[in-house]
């Protein structure tokens, strides 16, 4: 999903400052392996490991 798209789904105005800060916010949960960025700007959830 894209962070447009995420922005969208938690009801906040899509605004190219909040879809920026949510971005940068997405690329943090991808450095703690939170989520993976398939393709650039595009975020999905990490399989769980075991």
């Amino acid at each position: 999903m894209r962070a447009k798209g995420i922005c969208l789904a938690l009801d906040i105005e899509p605004s190219p400052k909040h879809i920026e800060a949510t971005r940068a916010k997405l690329k943090r949960m991808v450095n703690h392996h939170v989520l993976a960025e398939d393709e650039p700007g595009v975020f999905t959830l990490t399989p769980k490991r075991t």
